[in-house]
């Protein structure tokens, strides 16, 4: 009986050490395995680990991406000598887990205080060298990325890795804010202007373009039916040249009766000509010959 008690005590005594020396990672996390306060291990990959019971301890770090978000824009002088408040966000993460236990003691506000000191010099730096105009929107990126490389560069002793830093909000002062916006207004005025003579420009040009095309169009088309009918009224006089030349007596006929006709078109048309006249050569004898003289009455 003795013997089967000592036997489950010493079981449940192994199960106890094992359970005791066991430890699991999970993949949101760094490990670091301390023995008399000195780091003797660190535990990078997922999964179960061991340690000595007693004599060792393990403390969890996050891996994940964290977030500096600034509670309050900070103010920054630019080139220019203007005030901006400037409110911007960090995302950083432990890469070295014993190094960021040596520097911060692990201690998550000590190290957020430290890169929002560094973030903050060196945005003071890089705000300083351009005018408003560079940081509201032409440079931002480059900006940034300057910054993310030389805070890197700094806190790398601190174990740690800084991957973003972004401007959610650049603004005036309230006591300058109004001023500026009106400087800004009359500049965009200025330029929306000038954009607008331009266009009226251009319109007129392409309406005097637009003129002259169609002059020269309509000139074109005026030659090309000048011509077309001179070459019909060549073809006209051509034809009737031919037909005159084959009976000459026919188309003076057929002439004759267009005259008649275009001169007696109506009624109340009046002529008064020579009755000797060429013109009425037709009305006195069909053939076009003078009329032949009356024979005397009785012989």
């Amino acid at each position: 009986m003795n013997r089967v008690l000592s036997t489950l005590f010493m079981l449940l005594l192994v199960i106890w050490a094992a359970y005791l020396s066991m430890f699991t990672v999970d993949q949101r996390q760094y490990a670091l395995v301390f023995q008399f306060g000195e780091i003797v291990k660190t535990v990078k990959e997922p999964g179960i680990n061991f340690k000595i019971p007693f004599m060792q301890s393990v403390r969890f770090f996050e891996r994940r991406v964290q977030t500096i978000d600034a509670e309050a824009p900070d103010p920054y002088n630019t080139k220019e000598k203007k005030n901006l408040l400037v409110d911007s966000f960090i995302k950083w993460q432990v890469a070295d887990a014993g190094q960021y236990y040596r520097a911060t003691g692990g201690d998550t506000a000590v190290a957020e205080n430290r890169i929002k000191q560094i973030v903050n010099s060196r945005l003071r730096d890089e705000i300083g060298n351009l005018t408003v105009a560079d940081v509201i929107t032409g440079k931002r990126d480059e900006v940034m990325a300057n910054v993310r490389n030389k805070v890197n560069a700094e806190t790398s002793g601190l174990g740690v890795k800084v991957l973003d830093v972004r401007l959610k909000r650049v603004d005036f002062p309230d006591n300058i804010s109004g001023s500026v916006y009106e400087r800004m207004k009359a500049e965009r005025r200025q330029v929306a202007n000038g954009q607008r003579a331009m266009g009226t420009k251009e319109e007129t040009s392409i309406k005097a373009e637009a003129d002259r095309q169609s002059k020269v169009i309509l000139a074109e088309a005026y030659r090309k039916a000048e011509e077309l009918r001179g070459e019909g009224d060549a073809e006209a006089a051509r034809i009737y040249a031919e037909a005159f030349s084959q009976n000459p007596e026919f188309y003076a006929f057929y002439k004759s009766m267009q005259a008649y006709q275009n001169s007696f078109n109506k009624k109340s048309d009046v002529l008064v000509l020579d009755p000797s006249s060429d013109f009425f050569k037709y009305m006195k004898s069909p053939g076009g010959g003078s009329a032949a003289p009356a024979k005397p009455a009785g012989k």
